[in-house]
């Protein structure tokens, strides 16, 4: 048996990969910058910093550990919205994605002491229109200011604005838990 550890301070990802009765722990001693080129593409941009979150680990792996690592972006026209930094920062992303769709990408990286896996899952998201002071109600009570494209989909905001998802709901929220469990199993 290998020993699993989550690389993330997200209580989702925790909530997510507990779900899957696997038991694992929480590290998230790291040295990696979340810092890249302007130029990358938006898709690359998710793999890029999982992967870098990864061989940001503070340790090397034992011989009987896994390490997992994520990271999630929204893509809309080409841009990436990754956490918002104020308040107006989150309102303009909010606006951004009112009215129209999205792709949330998330990749993972599960990495043990000889070799490593990354993967991307993408799915779509439809905003309804979202006036204003929907907007400001949500980003007062609710303060997503640690979520990409400053929304969580298992929130408020995910009940009154989102109308519709094209593929995994769990991948929206950070982590798509249906292909974490395949991949571990193969990588196992």
């Amino acid at each position: 048996m290998k020993r699993i550890i989550l690389g993330s301070n997200s209580p989702r990802r925790r909530e997510l990969l507990a779900g899957l009765d696997i038991p694992f722990t929480v590290d998230t001693g790291n040295t990696f910058e979340e810092r890249l080129d302007p130029g990358v593409e938006a898709h690359r941009v998710p793999e890029l910093l999982s992967r870098g979150k990864s061989h940001g680990f503070h340790r090397p792996l034992e011989a009987d550990e896994v390490l997992i690592t994520s990271d999630t972006v929204v893509i809309v026209d080409r841009e990436v919205l990754g956490k918002p930094h104020s308040r107006e920062d989150a309102v303009r992303m909010l606006r951004l994605l009112s009215g129209r769709a999205h792709e949330v990408v998330t990749a993972v990286t599960i990495r043990d002491a000889v070799r490593e896996e990354t993967f991307s899952v993408s799915t779509q998201v439809h905003f309804v229109e979202l006036p204003q002071d929907v907007i400001d109600h949500y980003i007062d009570k609710y303060r997503p200011f640690d979520k990409a494209g400053a929304y969580g989909i298992q929130e408020w905001i995910g009940y009154v604005g989102i109308s519709s998802i094209e593929g995994s709901f769990y991948n929206v929220m950070g982590f798509p838990v249906h292909r974490v469990w395949h991949e571990l199993q193969r990588f196992l």
